[in-house]
């Protein structure tokens, strides 16, 4: 009951949930027992990927009682959880795997000052950070008692523009910004080589069934001002919203793309808003922001995050009635060469057409202490894809 009652609350468009976009395709649900059967409005190869979101935790009745309530089935067990500070955790004695929960407490602290974070992992204060500016990674590195880890993986640094507000209903101006954007030199001055350059859609060679002949987006302040000037722009600045806590190095960033899109004529003005508050009053609210996204294990799964039409974090406002079939079709096509062709139109389309400006993919960069035993690498999230604290051990 748990179970279904998730994933109800889940698909109500009033709860405005990030797995919308993905539970919107089930048709009904039946419990059996211990079983739950759920039958969906069409095929879907990738179903059992989506159902793995981290939004799907199951609660009792869904957290329609109570939004935060949990039980949980990990190594620990939360003791006292103050959102945006702390939350502290304590050894699970039930736990049914006894091969990970090796510390007795953990606590996670919010830290969203980088330095401040780097700080806390210098002085002792803390075991192990993640998002580590990759200006210190290097100065990390070599102290002697830290490591840096930094995997490959899905994770991307961008720009969002919401296509349906203000001058980015202009495909010509949205053209322009991303030809006005140079994404070597964000690779190597704000990543330091701990990643890649983007190409304006979501997926890179990280993914499954990803189209490498789609051609690689330059570099072109020329053909960046003719689209400038084609768009009709009245040449009023054009405000780019970002915060230190966008992604490590945003602020930087956006000086850097106000600076290439000066030399196309482009008169970008970066706005550097606070921390506290981006993510509820500028990101998926402003026109023109820096945002990041973690990725997702497949395709279908981060174009229905983001991408689909429905879908609530959809920030870009991104709705194309033939995407949306395209990516349908995808779903249900177990024909990998032409689940491929389906994936490549869509790429090309959201590249030439969409709000998304994606100049890099970004390695995670955790360091940890040398008293850490136990970390693996792991391209799907950050600290090892968030596993850190229940497999990794303070060596004695």
């Amino acid at each position: 009951a748990d179970v279904v009652a998730t994933i109800e609350r889940h698909s109500d468009e009033k709860a405005t949930s990030g797995a919308l976009g993905i539970v919107k395709g089930i048709e009904s649900m039946a419990i059996d027992g211990n079983t739950v059967a759920i039958t969906l409005q069409g095929p879907n190869a990738d179903f059992p990927y989506l159902m793995a979101d981290y939004h799907l935790g199951i609660q009792p009745n869904g957290g329609k009682d109570d939004p935060n309530a949990g039980i949980g089935t990990g190594a620990y067990m939360v003791d006292t959880n103050e959102p945006g500070v702390r939350t502290t955790f304590k050894k699970n004695p039930n736990d049914w795997d006894t091969t990970r929960g090796h510390a007795d407490r953990v606590e996670i602290l919010v830290i969203n000052d980088a330095t401040a974070r780097t700080s806390a992992l210098q002085s002792g204060q803390v075991d192990m950070i993640n998002r580590v500016d990759p200006k210190v990674a290097g100065l990390l590195d070599r102290a002697p008692n830290l490591a840096v880890k930094n995997v490959s993986g899905r994770g991307h640094y961008v720009f969002i523009m919401r296509i349906e507000m203000d001058e980015f209903v202009n495909n010509d101006l949205r053209m322009a910004l991303k030809l006005a954007i140079n994404r070597q030199e964000m690779v190597d001055k704000i990543l330091r080589g701990y990643g890649g350059v983007g190409n304006d859609f979501p997926i890179n060679a990280a993914y499954p069934l990803f189209d490498d002949t789609i051609p690689q987006r330059e570099y072109d302040p020329v053909a960046a001002a003719e689209y400038y000037k084609k768009s009709g722009h009245d040449g009023s600045p054009i405000i780019l919203r970002t915060a230190d806590g966008a992604f490590p190095g945003a602020v930087e960033a956006a000086q850097l793309f106000q600076e290439s899109a000066k030399a196309a004529g482009i008169p970008l003005e970066v706005k550097r808003e606070p921390n506290d508050g981006y993510w509820s009053e500028v990101w998926n609210v402003k026109p023109f922001c820096a945002s990041y996204w973690s990725g997702r294990p497949v395709q279908d799964q981060m174009y229905s995050t983001a991408y689909l039409s429905t879908a609530d974090w959809n920030d870009t406002e991104w709705k194309r009635p033939e995407f949306d079939a395209m990516l349908i079709e995808a779903k249900a096509e177990l024909d990998q060469v032409k689940r491929k062709e389906l994936y490549s139109k869509m790429a090309r389309m959201l590249r030439d057409e969409g709000g998304l400006i994606l100049p890099m993919f970004n390695d995670f960069v955790d360091a940890v202490s040398n008293k850490i035993m136990g970390y693996e690498d792991d391209p799907n999230g950050e600290l090892m894809d968030h596993f850190a604290m229940q497999n990794c051990w303070v060596e004695a």
